[in-house]
């Protein structure tokens, strides 16, 4: 509506008398108009966030589908609330789909991830980096996020730690600098993944798929690496000390 009302101020701008104080009077009756909408429309955003922070996780998946659209659209549009929606989304993340010790876990590779986790993680996955603050970390330590889609994710100096992302796709995902210190990536697709001074230390990578991968200086000590594919890896600069590459 305000860009019709805009629109059509200049439309008229042209044929009204350049002294006529009405068009003054129009110009700034529209310019307090527009300081009131955004008013508005921040207000409403603020209302929205503390609905989603209070509903989010407390309903059914449905409306958590929603709300997880919602908090995109209003990252989206209005940047200086971008990074507490990504906190939001992994604060929901981390409390719905929690670490699991592995001798609970009854199957690593066929398990797929909840779809409102999914959709929580597909959001987080293509947010705009630009608006990320400088020294803050997306924070997805011990998390099960088996099966869980992230092709071409950027998950840049993320905090991995204790993660189960067996059977994950990660293909093309940016992890350079993330720390994945004793995840689970078994059988892990990460194809073209960018892996570039990440922390891999006690983590196990048994059948995943690293081919093409920059490992360039990742730490890669203690790794389990039984059964992966390491095709075309770049690995100079790699901490391989204590790898284990066979049972």
């Amino acid at each position: 509506m305000l860009t019709g009302i805009i629109n059509a101020f200049h439309s008229i701008k042209n044929i009204l008398p350049t002294n006529n104080n009405q068009l003054s009077k129009i110009y700034l009756r529209i310019h307090a108009f527009k300081i009131k909408v955004n008013q508005t429309q921040h207000q409403l955003s603020k209302e929205r966030l503390k609905i989603a922070i209070e509903q989010l996780g407390n309903n059914t998946i449905e409306t958590s589908l929603a709300i997880i659209s919602d908090l995109e659209q209003i990252a989206q549009n209005h940047p200086q609330y971008h990074w507490i929606i990504m906190d939001i989304l992994t604060t929901f993340i981390r409390e719905n789909a929690s670490y699991i010790p592995e001798e609970n876990v009854t199957s690593n590779l066929s398990t797929k991830v909840r779809v409102d986790i999914q959709a929580a993680l597909t959001v987080i996955a293509r947010r705009d980096v630009s608006k990320d603050p400088k020294n803050e970390q997306l924070d997805l330590s011990h998390t099960d996020i088996r099966g869980a889609n992230l092709n071409k994710a950027n998950l840049e100096q993320a905090n991995l730690y204790q993660a189960n992302l067996a059977g994950a796709n990660l293909r093309e995902a940016n992890l350079a600098g993330a720390i994945l210190s004793a995840a689970n990536l078994e059988g892990t697709n990460l194809y073209l993944a960018n892996l570039e001074g990440a922390i891999l230390s006690a983590a196990s990578l048994k059948g995943a798929n690293l081919e093409a991968a920059n490992l360039h200086c990742a730490s890669l000590y203690l790794v389990r690496l039984h059964g992966a594919v390491l095709n075309d890896a770049i690995l100079d600069g790699a901490n391989l000390r204590e790898a284990k590459f066979s049972e």
